[in-house]
């Protein structure tokens, strides 16, 4: 990680120097005696001696300061491909989830088969991560994000077909959203490569997740937009282009790089299984990876329940709209505060702090509030999520590279099945308990837990963890690769 600290620039590394003193010269016995010697000129401390006859040098102007925070990322040519790249697909996804829902809804007239196809989009991400995750670090990153793309281009074709079924088109959601975190996975293991493994790769993270948290306020207001003047198969062919953009903008923007490792001779599913065990059989990755994973699966509690507990604190039905995007508005305005105002090392002193409080303001709900105060429990809780930020750094720091794609990909399988399972256990818990009972609680459950998940990952800090315990994992990444 750079270090913030240098030297001031007119701070002299170097003792001065005595002024100079003409050396003596000897007499030797029968030599004509030695002209009068002249005295250098003494040059002041710091400026260097001139010929005679040539003119001195004037000073060269100052470099211009190198770009930083988020500027410095967007300085890097590679960069701005994958977030192009990043910007097309997810926009794209957002404007299929919503055109083929619409889609099959038309085709059956079952609202179940229509909410069915947006929970396909979380689903598969077990499977996909799990199964597939020997594909990040086994085959050339370039090539793995391109063929990705490629495919899901291919899928989202063949849903454009009239004599697609309904269930093939299901089955097509559900193979897309398998191949989401495989691509997820690699591109995140790919950004250390192209943005290194400290500052930048952590702005550059952050970034993406901007953009992602935008594209649910952007994203569905666009396809609301092209669905008023396109047929849901016309916005669907919008995706197919979205995904080829994207895979032309990896395939030249990107430089090709070898595979993080070989085949080491088993099948693809042996080595995603043997990774996964290797990444979650570590006690560090494992406490890092969870604190990624547990605030989210309680923060979803009021998106889920967004309709019934806008009724049951009060709120009328046309503020619904503002409840939802609360959270996306407080999570962007807190990440982009605390990569671009604070340092490095304050953004890893704040991530266990800001993890453990993050979901408190849920706890309002207890008191059913009002629009207002609703609002701004909302927003303080999507800003709770910048402790990401620092906990990237950390995370990136514990992996092994070796095994950076797989447990890249892994992270990303399992930080959108928790999601859904929260989802799912907050509305089970609505059917038994007051809906403003259930978020507050949610908001109570998530801090128990996410405070012993500090504590174990203040255990598990590097210096804290016991010699054997060290080397143990020290053997573990030698036979990783």
């Amino acid at each position: 990680m750079p270090n913030d600290r240098s030297a001031p620039a007119d701070t002299s590394r170097t003792p001065t120097a005595p002024d100079a003193v003409a050396p003596a010269v000897p007499v030797v016995p029968g030599a004509p005696a030695p002209d009068a010697v002249t005295p250098a000129p003494v040059h002041p401390p710091g400026v260097a001696a001139v010929p005679e006859g040539v003119a001195p040098a004037v000073p060269d102007a100052p470099a211009p300061a190198a770009p930083r925070g988020y500027r410095a990322v967007f300085a890097v040519a590679e960069f701005r491909a994958v977030f192009a790249a990043h910007l097309f697909s997810l926009l794209g996804v957002v404007v299929s989830e919503l055109a083929l829902t619409v889609l099959v809804y038309d085709l059956t007239g079952s609202p179940l088969l229509s909410a069915l196809t947006f929970a396909l989009g979380l689903l598969p991400y077990l499977i996909g991560g799990t199964l597939f995750a020997g594909v990040a670090d086994r085959y050339p990153a370039r090539r793995v994000l391109v063929v990705c793309d490629l495919l899901c281009a291919a899928c989202v074709a063949v849903m454009l077909v009239p004599a697609t079924p309904v269930a093939g088109l299901l089955a097509l959601r559900c193979l897309v959203a398998a191949i989401a975190p495989v691509f997820t996975g690699t591109r995140m293991a790919a950004l250390t490569d192209i943005l290194g493994e400290g500052d930048l790769y952590v702005l550059g993270r952050s970034l993406l997740r901007i953009v992602s948290q935008s594209a649910m306020l952007i994203g569905f207001g666009a396809g609301g937009v092209l669905l008023t003047v396109l047929s849901p198969r016309g916005a669907i062919t919008v995706t197919a282009v979205t995904f080829l953009a994207s895979a032309a903008l990896l395939r030249f923007g990107t430089r090709a790089r070898p595979a993080r490792s070989g085949d080491g001779g088993g099948t693809l599913l042996k080595e995603s299984l043997a990774g996964a065990r290797l990444i979650l059989g570590d006690r560090r990755v494992r406490a890092l990876m969870l604190l990624f994973w547990v605030p989210p699966m309680f923060v979803v509690a009021p998106e889920a329940l967004a309709a019934p507990s806008a009724d049951a604190i009060g709120v009328p039905s046309a503020a619904l709209g503002l409840l939802l995007c609360s959270m996306a508005v407080g999570h962007i305005g807190a990440e982009l505060f605390v990569g671009s105002a604070l340092s490095p090392r304050d953004r890893s002193r704040i991530v266990l702090p800001v993890a453990a409080v993050g979901l408190l303001p849920l706890v309002v709900y207890a008191v059913r509030p009002g629009l207002p105060l609703a609002v701004a429990a909302l927003a303080l809780a999507g800003a709770g999520a910048a402790y990401v930020i620092g906990l990237d750094q950390w995370f990136v720091d514990a992996v092994p590279e070796e095994l950076r794609g797989r447990a890249m990909t892994l992270l990303t399988a399992g930080l959108m099945t928790v999601q859904g399972l929260g989802m799912a256990l907050a509305g089970l818990a609505a059917e038994f308990f007051p809906v403003h009972q259930v978020v507050a609680g949610s908001g109570i459950l998530g801090t128990v837990c996410t405070l012993l998940l500090v504590a174990e990952v203040r255990a598990t800090a590097p210096g804290r963890i016991s010699d054997t315990e060290g080397r143990d994992r020290a053997d573990r990444h030698v036979t990783s690769g």
